[in-house]
């Protein structure tokens, strides 16, 4: 690992003023979640992202602690059933895989990309002298063939070019094999409430744990709740694990950047959520299948609290409820999710009303976890053999 402390700095100076400078004058959470989605943090390279949550939870939290892969751990309360509320800090990007003679480095993707999300994109290599600019390579259209343009091409055909002719000119910028490479997409307010920005998933998630947490230590509630904010979700929900064997949770709520399917041209069976609709449940994703007496709390709370909720069913779709449902013996889990188009990609969009719901039905429904209810959730007895 090469991100020193000096260069974590010089990314903290260089992102963070123009993220404040974009959100809106004197609004403590829109600056929030433009800082979070700036920041630079795929899978394993989360220093930055860690640098702010620990800021942000430390002093709302009783205690924080680490697992062995970095995960962030925040405990409030001291009594009642053990809470898990996770959200992942990395997010899709890549590394430095080799560097050609002529100045133009290869790149190991971490995470899942289409190839058509990869080419002419700038990006940002995090080297050991600080952060470089670079752009994907992409072949000119006019010396490309007719017959050709409207083929993909592959992520091995796909170079970044940072401006060098030699591979000495790439080493003297700080750049080595194994550096990390995130998009180079600043967060922006668009009209209308909607958010501008890379990494919603899931940086949208760490922000309502954060906002969540907030709330929930002025006003209290009837557990141990553990926020973790994990490390490697998108490299095979390493973070989750690891935590989760930490924390022994009884309940495990998963906060995720959900999969609008609002924009022309989609299959309606592939997703049901749209922004501005508020916050979803997953029912169903490739990696897990939530409780579904933990579900119906959630829709039941959603109710009794006039929060929006959708339902929703996302093939081709993992989150780190799946892991921690698989802890402890087995853990009630489900997965919530702010809708966002355009996730695993440069830029994607949320909408703030759908985040400020989802506050709400978290701080909800974690105040409703005491005992006896965790107890029910909990309880797989049929009836019949229950004194």
């Amino acid at each position: 690992m090469r991100l020193t402390l000096a260069v974590l700095g010089l990314l903290a100076a260089l992102a963070l003023p123009a993220a404040v400078a974009q959100a809106a004058p004197g609004d403590r959470t829109e600056a929030l979640l433009a800082e979070l989605a700036d920041a630079p943090g795929p899978p394993g390279f989360e220093e930055p992202v860690r640098a702010i949550m620990v800021r942000e939870l430390a002093p709302l939290a009783q205690k924080i602690s680490y697992d062995g892969l970095g995960s962030v751990i925040a405990q409030h309360g001291s009594s009642g059933p053990r809470i898990m509320l996770d959200a992942h800090m990395d997010e899709v990007g890549g590394m430095v895989r080799r560097v050609t003679p002529t100045g133009f480095l290869s790149m190991q993707l971490l995470g899942g990309w289409l190839d058509q999300a990869l080419l002419g994109q700038r990006w940002m290599i995090i080297g050991s002298k600080g952060p470089v600019r670079a752009v994907t390579t992409i072949r000119d259209v006019h010396v490309t063939p007719q017959e050709e343009r409207g083929r993909v091409t592959p992520r091995n055909a796909i170079y970044l070019d940072v401006g060098a002719r030699t591979a000495a000119e790439v080493a003297a910028l700080g750049i080595s094999p194994g550096d990390p490479v995130v998009p180079d997409a600043p967060f922006a307010a668009l009209p209308g409430g909607r958010l501008l920005g890379k990494a919603w998933d899931d940086r949208v998630g760490l922000a309502v744990v954060i906002e969540s947490l907030r709330r929930l230590a002025k006003e209290g509630h009837p557990n141990q709740l553990f926020v973790a904010a994990t490390t490697q979700e998108e490299t095979g929900l390493r973070g989750a694990h690891t935590a989760a064997e930490i924390i022994k949770a009884d309940i495990g709520i998963a906060i995720e950047g959900g999969v609008a399917g609002d924009q022309p041209g989609l299959n309606p069976e592939e997703t049901q959520a749209v922004l501005g609709g508020g916050p979803g449940i997953f029912l169903y994703d490739s990696s897990a299948q939530p409780n579904r007496k933990l579900a119906d709390l959630v829709k039941a709370t959603a109710r009794d609290s006039k929060v929006p909720l959708q339902l929703d069913l996302v093939q081709g779709y993992g989150d780190d409820s799946a892991e921690i449902q698989k802890s402890n013996g087995g853990v009630p889990t489900v997965n919530l999710v702010v809708p966002a188009r355009y996730t695993h990609a440069h830029n994607g969009i949320i909408d703030r009303g759908d985040f400020d719901h989802m506050v709400t039905l978290v701080v909800a429904l974690i105040k409703r976890l005491d005992a006896g209810t965790v107890a029910r959730l909990r309880d797989f007895a049929p009836p019949a053999t229950r004194p």
